[in-house]
C-alpha cells in the first residue's frame, strides 16, 4: 500500500488510523517562524519572531489584535491566520453587541476549535495550516491557549510553536515555576530568552525581527513593534558566542557581517 493512496482527501483514513492531510497541516505550523506565549498572575505575553520574504520585503506581522482583551500570534500560513482572526473579531463584536460584555477567552477558543474542526471532517475541504497562541485576560485572569490544525486546543502555562520551537519549550520548562510571580518586565525577558533559543548561534534578536504583545489586568492588549521593542531588548543580556578552537599558529579570520536569513 502506498501512502499517496490515503492522503488525497481529509476524509480518508490510512490503515494505521491516521489522516495524512491533517498531519501535513501540522507540518505547516512547524515551518512557520517561532512564537512564544507565557503568563504570570497578572499578565499574558506573546513574543514572536518575524520573517521577511526577501531583503526587499518588509517583515510580516506575527501578532494580531483581536479585541481589547485578547490577541493572537501565529505560526504557519498567514492567509489562514487572517481568516481565523477575522472570525474571532466578529465573535468578540457579537458578544459586546448582544451581551454588552467581552467574550470570555475560553469561550472564544472553543468557537475556534469548532470552526477548525469543520474542514477536518468534510469532503473537499483542507485543514487550516496555521497554529495559534492566544493570549487574553478576563474575569478568570490571564490565559495562554494553543490551537492546532487538528482542531485540538490546550490551556497552557507557557508554550512555543513554530520552527525550532523545541529549544524554546525546553527553556520554558526549566523556568516555568518562576513565571507566576514575575513582574511584567521579567516576564517579557523570559519570553525573549526563550525565543532567542530558536535562533542559530550567529543570529540574535533585533527591533526588526521581534514583535511583542501584552495584555493584563487594567491593560488592554498592546502590540510592540520596531522601535517600541528596543526598551525590552536593552534589558536582555548578550548571547554567549560559540567559539571554534583554532591552531595557535593560525590567526582567526575576520567574519563579515551578514544579513539575517529569513
Amino acid at each position: 500500500m502506498f501512502r499517496n493512496q490515503y492522503d488525497n482527501d481529509v476524509t480518508v483514513w490510512s490503515p494505521q488510523g491516521r489522516i495524512h492531510q491533517i498531519e501535513y497541516a501540522m507540518e505547516a505550523v512547524k515551518q512557520g517562524s517561532a512564537t512564544v506565549g507565557l503568563k504570570s498572575r497578572s499578565h499574558a505575553v506573546l513574543v514572536a519572531l518575524k520573517r521577511a520574504q526577501s531583503e526587499l520585503a518588509a517583515h510580516q506581522k506575527k501578532i494580531l489584535h483581536v479585541d481589547s482583551h485578547v490577541g493572537i500570534s501565529i505560526a504557519g500560513l498567514t492567509a489562514d491566520a487572517r481568516l481565523l482572526c477575522n472570525f474571532m473579531r466578529q465573535e468578540c463584536l457579537d458578544s459586546r453587541f448582544v451581551f454588552d460584555r467581552p467574550l470570555p477567552v475560553s469561550r472564544l477558543v472553543t468557537l475556534i476549535g469548532s470552526k477548525t474542526q469543520i474542514p477536518t471532517q468534510r469532503y473537499g475541504r483542507r485543514p487550516y495550516g496555521v497554529g495559534l497562541l492566544i493570549a487574553g485576560y478576563d474575569d478568570m485572569g490571564p490565559h495562554i491557549f494553543q490551537t492546532c490544525p487538528s482542531a485540538n486546543y490546550f490551556d497552557c502555562k507557557a508554550m512555543s510553536i513554530g520552527a525550532r520551537s523545541q529549544s524554546a519549550r525546553t527553556y520554558l520548562e526549566r523556568h516555568m515555576e518562576a513565571f507566576l510571580d514575575c513582574n511584567l518586565n521579567d516576564l517579557v525577558q523570559h519570553g525573549l530568552r526563550a525565543l532567542r533559543e530558536t535562533l542559530p548561534a550567529e543570529q540574535d534578536l533585533t527591533t526588526k525581527n521581534v514583535s511583542i504583545g501584552i495584555v493584563g489586568k487594567e491593560m488592554e492588549f498592546t502590540i510592540y513593534d520596531d522601535d517600541d521593542v528596543a526598551t525590552f531588548l536593552e534589558g536582555l543580556e548578550e548571547r554567549p558566542q560559540r567559539r571554534v578552537a583554532q591552531p595557535a599558529d593560525e590567526a582567526a579570520p575576520a567574519v563579515p557581517d551578514e544579513p539575517m536569513e529569513t
